[in-house]
């Protein structure tokens, strides 16, 4: 089967589950009332809590979760073969993470915007608060760390035998630097001298546009991958401490135009080069790790995502409209990254990047070879740059891979500077538990945020990946895990989130435990092997005891008269 074939059943799977799924979720599971008044509006105050659009707000929480991950996780899973990751891709996202997004977007929205954390503590217990805001803290400290690792990569300028290598694309600095100014003087033009939101959106984006052509030929920043970590850290905490409207909320509403162009004209380019897959369907590597649990690790945002359900209870349920918005946002987000996924997973298996199923299994003949996080991102920039350059003659490979790479920076740097935000927002509520009231403080608390990202920043690689999987998709099951209490005390139907609930948190324990049993048996352990082992502990053990607390509130929901 071809990967345009593939490609047509994909998209008609998606319009099956938001036209008849999400709408059924919509209607009969979460009855959504239109009228019903939002925390955007009950609660506005013109910093976080800020009524938007709902196309506008679309953007912003779209580019928020369709940050690095979606590319990164499945162009290294597709080490197990193109067909495990693409049906966990699409029909996860459909039945697991689309409903993921939607109902923590939905019970935030209904909880004043309150985060997932504090929503655990009304329907669960205090206890059950704390045990959610340290999983969140270590989350976002772990795939933060990640990003800012291979972003500063990106950057950076590295050389092999006389050769840039394909993970150095220092022409994406300036049109990424360049498109945050744009979005703070949109912001500003937007929300304080009421400027038309569609002429000021299409000259952003040809802007945005411009910056990418004039940065080819500019000279290129020559800054080591260190210097880089620190300029993106501090990046991190100027953006963490502004007004949402002012660079957050503008930057990743311009951002997603970039993706929409992005995703349409490599999949464009798909269909007009007709390539065969390079990748066999399934494929055993050389020591690697068994597909179950671990294709479902690996792909940490492709198909469900925990740090998506902090973003829909963190930023977007503080800005949502309307009720029924909600669909279209959280659902239809989720589509959206699944699409990104989509992409990664044929751009890294197609035979595009990759000249032959010879070369494409040199480049994932063991799993020790994947262990470059950002060699896999740039199998993903030239796989779908050489899509981008079949369009036209006029589009040269040089030209569609720069894009493809600001894209990619542009969106690792939006989830950066939401999950500092969101991380700051967790350090808040997690204040009055430790009664360190100075968390409150926005400075402060972005600095800690900060900090505690750069300390994993300088540890990345593989093991910090899997690590991050393992506590992204289990933070996914616990926010399946509250909602399905939430359901059952309004009595409604849970089967729709306690079945993925079961499943991501079977699936991610598991995964947990082997790779703590492997970490375990290896010889001459490093110090990062000590570090990971620590933290995977802690985690494995908030996480069944978060576990134990919110089954012990089922069964006496379950007990009481509706």
């Amino acid at each position: 089967m071809s990967p345009v074939i593939v490609t047509l059943l994909c998209f008609a799977a998606y319009a099956a589950g938001y036209f008849l799924y999400a709408r059924h979720l919509a209607r009969r599971v979460f009855a959504l009332d239109p009228d019903a008044p939002t925390p955007a509006h009950t609660l506005r105050d013109g910093f976080d809590y800020v009524p938007a659009k709902k196309f506008v707000l679309f953007g912003h929480h779209y580019a928020s979760i369709a940050g690095l991950s979606p590319m990164l996780g499945p162009a290294i899973a597709v080490i197990w073969g193109w067909l495990p990751a693409l049906l966990w891709v699409v029909l996860g996202s459909l039945f697991i993470g689309a409903v993921h997004d939607f109902s923590a977007l939905v019970v935030s929205m209904r909880a004043k915007g309150m985060s997932i954390g504090k929503v655990a503590e009304d329907l669960v217990g205090r206890r059950a608060m704390t045990l959610f805001h340290l999983i969140i803290f270590f989350l976002i400290c772990l795939g933060m760390g990640v990003f800012v690792h291979v972003v500063a990569k990106l950057f950076s300028i590295e050389m092999a035998d006389g050769v840039r290598t394909a993970t150095s694309h220092p022409e994406a600095v300036f049109p990424t630097f360049t498109l945050m100014i744009i979005a703070v003087v949109s912001g500003y033009l937007i929300y304080k001298r009421n400027v038309p939101i569609l002429p000021l959106t299409v000259v952003a984006f040809a802007l945005v546009l411009g910056a990418m052509v004039l940065g080819l030929r500019l000279p290129e920043p020559d800054l080591p991958a260190t210097g880089w970590k620190w300029i993106l850290l501090g990046y991190c905490f100027i953006a963490s401490s502004l007004p949402v409207w002012l660079l957050l909320q503008p930057r990743d509403y311009i951002n997603s135009f970039l993706l929409y162009l992005g995703l349409g004209a490599a999949f464009v380019g798909l269909f007009i080069l007709n390539p065969e897959f390079a990748a066999p369907a399934r494929h055993a590597a050389e020591d690697s790790p068994s597909m179950f649990p671990f294709v479902f690790i690996v792909i940490a945002c492709g198909a469900i995502s925990g740090f998506h359900g902090l973003v829909s209870s963190g930023t977007t349920a503080k800005q949502i409209d309307k009720e029924t918005d909600a669909r279209f946002i959280g659902y239809g987000g989720m589509i959206g990254e699944s699409l990104l996924g989509l992409l990664a997973v044929l751009a890294c298996t197609a035979a595009a990047g990759f000249a032959s199923t010879a070369e494409w299994e040199g480049a994932y003949a063991s799993w020790k070879s994947a262990a470059g996080l950002e060699a896999k991102i740039g199998n993903f920039i030239t796989g779908t740059g050489v899509f981008v350059s079949s369009i036209s003659d006029s589009i040269s490979l040089d030209m569609a891979k720069a894009f493809m790479s600001l894209i990619v920076v542009s969106f690792a740097l939006t989830s950066l500077d939401s999950a500092t935000r969101l991380l700051r927002f967790n350090l808040a509520e997690m204040a009055d538990t430790i009664r360190f009231p100075l968390l409150k403080q926005p400075l402060f608390g972005s600095a800690v945020a900060v900090a505690a990202i750069g300390f994993f920043a300088f540890v990345a690689g593989l093991p910090l990946w899997s690590l991050f999987g393992s506590t992204n998709q289990l933070l996914g099951g616990l926010t399946l895990l509250t909602v399905t209490v939430y359901l059952l005390g309004q009595g409604r139907p849970i089967l729709y989130t306690a079945i993925p609930m079961v499943f991501m948190l079977v699936t991610t324990i598991v995964a947990i435990l082997a790779d703590t049993r492997q970490r375990l048996l290896q010889e001459d352990k490093t110090r990062e092997d000590f570090l990971l082992l620590g933290v995977g502990g802690v985690i494995l053990i908030l996480a069944v005891w978060l576990s134990a607390e919110a089954l012990v509130r089922i069964v006496k929901l379950r007990r009481e008269p509706r």
